[in-house]
């Protein structure tokens, strides 16, 4: 008996799993879209009638992650309800009826930068009659911001308050007048990318060139003169009212500017500690007449091309620049009379400059340098025969230099410059070529001290200027300096005419 009852009992098994795996198989899906719930169910046999119909069965299933999940976004919604951008989705500002461009365009805009500085600068003179000669507040503001990702702006303003011209009698009235309070207009411009180009619209610093000490190259920026060449070079510096093209590509970079508004170097007033423009001494018996400007109009406007190149590590550029001299030229004129008076004039004339610059890094050194030949300039002659008081001369002015850094926190800048004059005229005070030298050295103590000296002399006649200087960052964006600016020479030497302005001072900024 019980070898019998195996084989009945596996039939039965048999039978009975056959049973389920028929009634099983139509219940499985038939399909991997149907098993996720795809929009498109498989079809079921026909011939089940309990099955429901596909049109049912198709309503009831979800039609999407959203729907699955219980989105408030049905499938249906317009396209115009959908966010268009990253700002739109997380609740920016965008209106749901601005246009997707609108949107995008806002939503490329950049967060406005503010950056400036509070200066305050006192100075003392020191040879006879001392005298407080600078005490200065100065405050700098300017903000940058874009429209887009192509589209930059920058505004920016100065305000210098002097009040040693305020409260002291030191100086002449019109001094006073000039130096006391002045509100300048720093950078002003609007900056647009176009792909290889780059184009700025408006009040902003041109620089072609710089070296140490001097400014030798920079010839499209005007400076302000009141403090000789002391002041750091982004105080020195006027903006120009220009509109300037540059193009990159690869290591190739070209540059056009046209200035139709030009500013000019603010000398100052007759009286004020550097206000020696003059080879004649002015007495008495001196007449300054007010600087004349040149009117608006095309043929006063300046204009130049620039082109640079990266090649083998050397940066080189060439420049072309036609202008209405920044610095002024004292036309004369001698009055006849028992006691004849000297009648000068400050005026602009037009020049036109070609220049190149040079740059390379050698590993420890860097070396560097600037040549330009400028045609049309007029210098004054040391007699009274000549009408005007003026010749014209072309000049060649060259300086070559080196910056040492292989000693840590140490910079040693080492420059050689000449100004050769073409056809020179004996009755000019320079020599045919009157040379020069300047030295500088650098040393950081730490993060906090930081020491410098700069020394510029003459080759042709003992004429020089010694500057060292101290300066201290004693917290988070606060720095005090200290130093001694020195002049000797002759009268009519570039730093003698200055040897009664020899000065200490100090300087404290805050930067933010």
């Amino acid at each position: 008996m019980q070898t019998r009852r195996k084989p009945l009992f596996a039939s039965l098994a048999l039978l009975l799993a056959a049973m389920s795996v028929s009634a099983l198989a139509d219940d499985l899906p038939m399909s991997r879209d149907a098993l996720f719930g795809a929009d498109e169910p498989a079809a079921k046999p026909a011939a089940k009638p309990a099955a429901k119909p596909a049109s049912d069965a198709a309503s009831e299933l979800p039609v999407s992650r959203d729907a699955l999940f219980g989105a408030d976004e049905p499938v249906s919604a317009p396209a115009s309800d959908l966010p268009v951008s990253r700002d739109a989705l997380f609740g920016a500002d965008v209106p749901p009826d601005e246009t997707t461009a609108t949107a995008i365009a806002q939503s490329s805009s950049r967060p406005v930068r503010y950056r400036g500085f509070l200066e305050n600068v006192m100075a003392y003179t020191t040879p006879s009659p001392s005298h407080w000669s600078q005490a200065m507040f100065r405050a700098d503001l300017s903000a940058q911001g874009g429209f887009s990702s192509s589209v930059k702006w920058k505004l920016g303003a100065r305000v210098d308050f002097d009040s040693v011209y305020a409260v002291s009698d030191f100086y002449p009235q019109a001094v006073n007048d000039n130096q006391t309070l002045n509100f300048l207009l720093r950078e002003n411009y609007l900056d647009i990318g176009a792909g290889d180009w780059d184009f700025r619209l408006g009040r902003q610093q041109i620089v072609w060139g710089e070296m140490v000490g001097l400014l030798f190259g920079d010839v499209v920026s005007a400076k302000d003169m009141r403090h000789f060449v002391l002041p750091e070079f982004d105080i020195l510096r006027i903006p120009q009212w220009a509109a300037r093209a540059e193009y990159f590509k690869g290591d190739f970079h070209a540059e056009m500017i046209w200035i139709p508004y030009a500013s000019y170097d603010n000398i100052g007033k007759p009286g004020a500690q550097f206000y020696d423009y003059t080879i004649i001494p002015y007495g008495e018996n001196t007449v300054f007449l007010s600087e004349k400007i040149p009117t608006r109009n095309l043929s006063n406007t300046n204009y130049g091309l620039r082109l640079s190149v990266l090649q083998d590590g050397w940066d080189v550029a060439a420049f072309a620049y036609s202008s209405m001299s920044v610095a002024p030229t004292f036309y004369r004129e001698i009055v006849a009379g028992p006691q004849p008076t000297v009648v000068y004039q400050a005026r602009h004339e037009r020049i036109d400059q070609y220049g190149s610059t040079v740059a390379k890094d050698l590993g420890s050194m860097v070396l560097k340098g600037e040549a330009v030949y400028t045609r049309g300039q007029k210098y004054e002659v040391a007699n009274l025969s000549t009408p005007d008081g003026l010749v014209e001369q072309n000049t060649l002015t060259w300086v070559v230099g080196l910056d040492f850094s292989q000693f840590t926190d140490t910079r040693i800048n080492v420059q050689l410059f000449q100004n050769h004059f073409f056809d020179h005229n004996p009755d000019i005070v320079p020599a045919t070529n009157e040379n020069g030298y300047s030295l500088l050295v650098n040393r950081k103590f730490g993060d906090r001290f930081e020491a410098q000296a700069l020394y510029i002399a003459s080759f042709n006649r003992n004429d020089w200027m010694l500057r060292p200087r101290v300066s201290w960052n004693f917290e988070k964006n606060w720095d005090l300096a200290v130093g001694v600016d020195i002049f000797d020479g002759p009268r009519l030497g570039f730093f003698g005419r200055y040897d009664d302005s020899d000065r200490v001072y100090s300087e404290l900024r805050y930067s933010f």
